[in-house]
Parts: C-alpha cells; sequence; structure tokens
C-alpha cells in the first residue's frame, strides 16, 4: 500500500491511541500465512521484537509493508532491523526503528480468524526462517500460479 509519510503519522496517531488497526493485505509476499484481502490487525510494538514476528513499517519506497522480523544490524553505530517477506528470496532494506507501525496480532481469512500466537502460525514462522529454499519454492508456485493465470 503507497501512502505518503502525513498518512504513516496519522497512523501512527491512530494506532497509538486506539491500541489497534485492521488492514486489508494487497500483496503476496507473506503467502500463504496472508493473502490479498485478508485483514491484517497490528498493534504497537510496546515489547522487545522476536525473530519471526510480522511486523507493519513504512518503506523507504513510500510503501506500508508488513515482513517478518529477522532480527537487527548495526551500521555506523545505527541499529538497523532486518526484515523479509516470507516468498521473498532477499531482505527488504534495513529500517530504523522509529518507521515500525505496529506487530501482527491476527489475521483474518473469511470466517476464520488466525492469531499470531497460533501453533501452526509459530511453527511456520520457525520453518520459513529456518529454511530458506521454501521461499524460493513459493514464489515459483506464485510465479506459476500468475502465469496460468494471464494465459
Amino acid at each position: 500500500m503507497l501512502i505518503d509519510i502525513h498518512t504513516f503519522s496519522l497512523l501512527k496517531k491512530a494506532i497509538n491511541r486506539d491500541g489497534w488497526l485492521e488492514l486489508p493485505a494487497s500483496g503476496n509476499s507473506m503467502f500463504p500465512y496472508i493473502q490479498k484481502g485478508n485483514l491484517c490487525r497490528f498493534v504497537p510494538c510496546t515489547s522487545i521484537l522476536k525473530k519471526g514476528d510480522v511486523i507493519l513499517y513504512y518503506s523507504q519506497t513510500g510503501q506500508l509493508i508488513a515482513h517478518r522480523f529477522v532480527g537487527t544490524t548495526t551500521i555506523k553505530n545505527q541499529s538497523l532491523f532486518l526484515l523479509k517477506g516470507d516468498t521473498n528470496l532477499g531482505f527488504d532494506q534495513p529500517i530504523e526503528g522509529h518507521w515500525v507501525l505496529g506487530k501482527l496480532v491476527s489475521v483474518q481469512k473469511k470466517q476464520v480468524k488466525i492469531t499470531t500466537d497460533h501453533f501452526i502460525v509459530r511453527i511456520w514462522g520457525k520453518l520459513i526462517l529456518s529454511f530458506p529454499f521454501l521461499s524460493g519454492i513459493l514464489r515459483n508456485y506464485l510465479n506459476r500460479k500468475l502465469k496460468l493465470h494471464f494465459n
């Protein structure tokens, strides 16, 4: 979702005021966990992030992106977050903490609500981070699916 810095500021105020923010998913970088049209609920990041948490952040390209937290790195004495989409082969551009909008707590898939503490969600997060080749398999699947859709 493409937004400007003013919209990001308004969303940041809203999530801090209301305690949550719900947005529909629009991409496929977190497939199959999050799919286009799923309603994602985020809460402010008040605790330390754990490897595998999905966070919503504002990117340098002006997009709101929900990707998996992989860890932190230090560049020029600055601590930055490392993030990655489940179907992406590489990492996102590292970001500063103040660009984080919230942490995912649930995904609404039609009539089913899946919370991030569900054991399948936790297992999936560990699998996708432990076995990077899964991202390639998912990417190939999505590419074939798109090719079939347009032919």
